[in-house]
């Protein structure tokens, strides 16, 4: 299907309307990704000074996710910006990761060193992503129609790759073969062992990685570890956000009971992640075939 000018700049005006409810804004988001063209590319970067950090947040990884080399620029300066939250500068590197220019090497290598651990570690495997494809000349392919931050791993032995997702003396970016490998084999066995993972201590950033990947999956057996991270006042609310989507993903009834007790909650991103999963746990259990309609 193809956009007319006029169509694209109605959804990126719908994008960057304020007064649009936040769910609208993700569906014109989720459009203007699907189009991924250099126009599509300006109106969601345009939306990168709004207030909500979870929309934010969201369109760098849609920056991502597109792969397309012009975002570059617009990714950078979100990442050099300190004033943006750490879950919108992480956000921004594993972006450029995503697309994985080598032009971007040098910025990854200067924000490995980054005083927010969440940033570091995110440019740290997003550098090691770059720097794979560079040697392999291979994506990192994904059966959830996603550009992964790393490659899976070469084994499918659920008790090896379980070991190896929760061992904090392996590097990030072998956890994270493990973590996608584990999501691809997508048994019951397999995500219970991939939820585990969000209760690794040592970083933040890998537990919301797994929140992320569980909500790929949507599979029921996950609920309630991913319950008990996001009733948890003291977890990050990266995880504590990223706990609440995929709870909108996999869209049970106790899945949605769970998410109206916490669209109140103190943290605004918890707050707004709950609206949002809860509209997409409303279209997960319609009749409609796309999430993002035009």
């Amino acid at each position: 299907m193809t956009f007319t000018s006029e169509e694209i700049d109605k959804f990126g005006a719908a994008l960057n309307d304020v007064k649009n409810p936040l769910k609208a804004r993700f569906r014109a988001l989720f459009i203007l990704r699907n189009i991924g063209c250099d126009r599509s590319v300006e109106w969601i970067g345009e939306c990168l000074n709004d207030e909500s950090a979870l929309l934010k947040h969201e369109l760098a990884y849609c920056l991502g996710q597109m792969q397309n080399p012009s975002a570059i620029p617009t990714l950078v300066k979100t990442l050099e910006d300190e004033k943006q939250e750490p879950m919108v500068r992480h956000e921004a590197g594993e972006a450029l990761g995503a697309i994985a220019d080598p032009s971007v090497k040098p910025i990854l290598e200067k924000y490995a060193k980054d005083s927010c651990p969440e940033v570091a570690e995110t440019c740290q495997i997003a550098l090691e992503r770059v720097e794979w494809v560079e040697k392999s000349g291979e994506k990192t392919n994904s059966p959830y129609d996603s550009v992964d931050p790393t490659p899976s791993a070469s084994t499918s032995d659920v008790k090896e790759l379980a070991a190896t997702l929760v061992d904090s003396s392996k590097t990030l970016f072998d956890r994270y073969r493990a973590m996608f490998s584990l999501r691809n084999l997508n048994t019951d066995e397999s995500i219970k062992a991939l939820a585990q993972g969000l209760y690794c201590e040592d970083s933040a950033l890998f537990r919301h990685e797994v929140a992320y990947v569980l909500g790929q999956v949507q599979s029921p057996v996950a609920i309630q570890e991913l319950k008990d991270r996001l009733l948890l006042p003291s977890e990050n609310c990266m995880v504590r956000h990223e706990c609440a989507e995929a709870l909108g993903a996999i869209a049970t009834e106790e899945c949605t009971n769970i998410l109206k007790e916490y669209v109140n909650d103190e943290e605004r991103v918890v707050r707004e992640s709950c609206e949002v999963a809860l509209d997409m746990a409303e279209y997960e259990n319609s009749d409609d075939l796309q999430y993002a309609k035009v």
